[in-house]
């Protein structure tokens, strides 16, 4: 006898959908970046899960509500108020349970600095945020799915 788990029950507990990335957390204080990178991600698609918080502080707060299931990938801008990405990162790796966590940093700032902080802080990827949908889909279709 086969038995059919709903694919939202397999999500609840493993947080992925037929071993998939499926589940993200976004953090940028900028609601025409954030509508710019969910675009992005439907693109890639559609069954993709983001929640998105306005800065660092409300992403750490997401990140330790044990209703969620760790997202597979979480992203930050650089730049936030309250607390900004490398610092929300800093934060994150203090935290035993999310230590692990892949932490994708991006900003619309170029220097070298800010990707080596990046690096140096434990971030999993630095990147420049593109200014077309089609090549933020592209590089995220690059460092999530392969």
């Amino acid at each position: 006898m086969r038995f059919h788990v709903p694919v939202i029950y397999l999500y609840a507990l493993t947080g992925k959908i037929m071993g998939r990335p499926s589940f993200f957390l976004l953090a940028d204080d900028d609601e025409d970046d954030r509508q710019f990178f969910l675009e992005a991600l439907r693109s890639i698609d559609p069954g993709i899960e983001c929640i998105t918080a306005k800065n660092g502080k409300e992403a750490l707060t997401l990140l330790q509500n044990d209703f969620f299931a760790a997202p597979d990938f979480v992203f930050l801008d650089l730049n936030m108020p309250m607390m900004n990405g490398i610092k929300c990162l800093e934060e994150i790796k203090k935290i035993p349970a999310l230590a692990e966590l892949r932490v994708v940093l991006y900003s619309t700032t170029s220097e070298k600095e800010f990707e080596e902080q990046s690096k140096k802080a434990g971030a999993y990827a630095f990147f420049v945020k593109p200014t077309r949908t089609t090549e933020l889909a592209d590089y995220l279709r690059r460092l999530v799915f392969s």
